[in-house]
């Protein structure tokens, strides 16, 4: 009979197969109350799933990530049980969780709407009132396929088609009518799903992602374990739409996109300026570590990508042309082929290593047009890309070194809560087992060494190597993976990179790719998102807009400007024909961080009246003074 171990080691012995109900009930009542799914040797189930033999078991409730996700998880099946009540005819297609909350695919003739989405919340909690059963069912392979087509579920017939036919199949009931395909876990009932969730918006959705199937409707929806996490995350939500880069980007004058060419940015003067400025903060910091800059070309040969094995891996997301003498020719998707090329030229000895190359190189990935959003997700983009040559035993010293350096450019730009990810090797790898052991040690270690908090994901890491995601934490709450390093132990044997050890013989360096933006594009999206568009000045585009009161005062405004900009600050006047009030409107919106205003009284006191953004104070102040002042802020830090 069954003895089950729970995870502080504790162990209860059963006389008979026994549920999770079971196991809860000798734990405590409470527990009892609040279990939603157990894991039995580490596989998610049912509570009412059956345990026969020796077994670890874990109970999940709301408070963990697991017993949330199922919660979201059964909102999404109510959620088309309530559809498919109100609109009979409607096919379920797939209906997964995802960050934050869930959505589900539908076939419909008639566009949901935004009345829809309120009637069909009012169903779902009927359902989740009348507490409803949930039953989970094993069925024939056949048998299923046949019920769906018989009920006229074809996308779910199709599913079925394509699931591998040793794969259980099981169908989850929730009351008497209404069932689904789910591999689970689910709730005991709709009951235990609670009132804390809301149906969030409608888009369409290709069946199976394939822009060459038909256009479903996919409703999105959020769901928490309590009101006030549910009223938070819609107050975040309502934050980020102000916030968002594309509407912000379009009232500060920065970018648009056009569709002749999809994913691929069109900067105008200012935001080509911040994009700049970046460049020149970044170039500033890297040659200060000891890193050359190089460049190289974006159009390569296959048989190069084929070498470096990114033709097998990435074929299909690169652009290619075909030359008219029948060579095929990829624009580069990555940088690191190219700088390995570099590293080639000339003998290198063990002199020369640790050797840091780096590059702002223009990268090009195909992405589904559905998949574009913004500067976050596009097809062309710049990468701060750098790699690291060196020896194994620089593992360590190095991998310290670039952890320092990306976490003190991010505390620069304003990012002081960054969460490491590190990843350790997969299953199928390349290399020795020792390397890899003191790969691993050393990345590791810079984790350790820098007292942030970290998590492991076990059997993540590239083929070639460990590695560490950095994650920034924006104003509002939301994480984004800049930053990466990564060891890798392929690409220069690949490409027959070598240096001449001590003793002359030639060895095969160890190569660390390192971003510290990512994409520049992305990371200037995250910026703007991160400061609501209120950028610092230092790294602000247009930094000062010159405003004279009247035509009268209009040469002073101009010679204000001009000493600006000699003192390196970024300044335009403003002489459109417009009232003051205007014009302190409109270049509020597009968030200039500095207005001066000029009339008679600044005229004959050679000053200017300061308004910064969002504060209706003024204040007055000799030009020499502010001139002193602002040069300094202006200036790129310097840690």
């Amino acid at each position: 009979m069954p003895n089950i171990t729970l995870p502080d080691g504790k162990q209860i012995k059963f006389d008979k197969p026994v549920s999770g109900f079971d196991i809860c009930d000798k734990i405590s009542k409470s527990l009892t109350k609040n279990a939603l799914i157990m894991s039995v040797d580490g596989k998610q189930k049912d509570l009412s799933f059956n345990i026969e033999t020796d077994s670890k078991v874990k109970i999940f409730t709301a408070k963990d990530k697991e017993g949330l996700e199922t919660i979201r998880h059964d909102t999404a099946h109510i959620m088309a049980m309530a559809v498919q009540e109100l609109y009979p005819g409607t096919q379920v297609t797939i209906g997964p969780v995802i960050e934050n909350g869930f959505f589900y695919d539908f076939a419909r003739k008639d566009p949901f709407t935004d009345d829809d989405l309120k009637k069909i919340e009012k169903r779902m909690s009927e359902i989740i009132d009348k507490d409803v059963k949930t039953r989970r069912e094993v069925w024939d392979r056949d048998k299923a396929i046949g019920h769906f087509k018989k009920i006229g579920e074809k996308y779910k017939a199709e599913i079925i088609e394509s699931i591998p036919k040793n794969e259980e199949l099981s169908i989850y009931h929730h009351g008497d009518t209404w069932h689904d395909l789910c591999r689970g876990p689910h709730l005991v009932s709709s009951g235990k799903i609670g009132k804390a969730f809301k149906l969030t918006k409608v888009s369409g959705a290709y069946w199976r992602g394939d822009s060459d199937n038909e256009m479903l409707q996919r409703i999105y929806g959020t769901a928490w374990s309590s009101q006030k996490e549910l009223d938070d995350y819609l107050k975040r939500i309502e934050e980020a739409e102000k916030r968002d880069h594309r509407k912000l980007g379009k009232e500060m004058d920065l970018f648009h996109f056009r569709e002749e060419s999809p994913g691929s940015v069109f900067w105008h003067e200012r935001g080509w300026s911040l994009f700049q400025k970046l460049v020149d903060y970044m170039r500033y910091r890297q040659k200060k570590a000891g890193y050359k800059e190089i460049n190289t070309p974006e159009i390569l040969d296959r048989s190069l990508w084929e070498k470096s094995g990114h033709w097998e891996k990435f074929g299909e997301h690169m652009y290619t042309s075909t030359t008219p003498d029948e060579k095929i020719f990829a624009i580069k998707p990555m940088n690191c082929p190219g700088c390995v090329q570099v590293f080639n030229q000339g003998l290198k000895s063990y002199r020369d290593l640790p050797l840091k190359m780096s590059e702002f190189g223009k990268v090009h990935r195909y992405e589904p047009s559905g998949a574009l959003h913004g500067l976050m997700r596009v097809r062309a983009f710049t990468q701060d890309d750098a790699h690291i040559f060196c020896t194994e035993d620089q593992i360590t010293s190095e991998s310290l070194t670039v952890t320092n350096l990306i976490l003190n450019i991010y505390k620069d730009l304003g990012f002081n809560n960054v969460i490491l990810k590190y990843s350790d090797r997969p299953d199928v790898r390349v290399g020795e087992d020792q390397v890899w052991d003191k790969s691993e040690a050393a990345l590791l270690e810079a984790v350790k060494a820098t007292k942030l908090e970290y998590s492991i994901n076990k059997g993540e890491g590239a083929f070639y190597g460990p590695k560490i995601e950095f994650v920034l934490r924006d104003a509002i709450g939301r994480d984004w993976q800049c930053g990466t390093l990564q060891v890798d132990l392929n690409l220069p044997e690949r490409l027959g990179a070598t240096y001449v050890d001590k003793d002359g013989s030639k060895k095969i360096p160890v190569m660390l790719h390192r971003a510290l933006f990512g994409s520049l594009e992305r990371f200037i999206g995250i910026l703007i998102e991160n400061y609501a568009g209120k950028l610092p000045f230092w790294i602000s585009p247009l930094q000062v807009v010159v405003i004279p009161i009247s035509d009268d005062f209009d040469e002073y405004a101009k010679k204000v400007s001009e000493k600006l900009n000699d003192s390196d600050i970024n300044s335009i006047v403003d002489l459109k024909n417009h009232n003051l009030n205007y014009k302190i409107r409109e270049h509020s919106l597009s968030k200039i961080p500095v207005l001066l205003i000029c009339g008679k009284k600044e005229v004959d006191s050679n000053s200017v009246t300061i308004r910064k953004l969002d504060n209706n104070k003024q204040e007055t102040m000799k030009l020499e003074k502010f001139l002193e002042q602002y040069t300094a802020l202006s200036k790129v830090p310097s840690n």
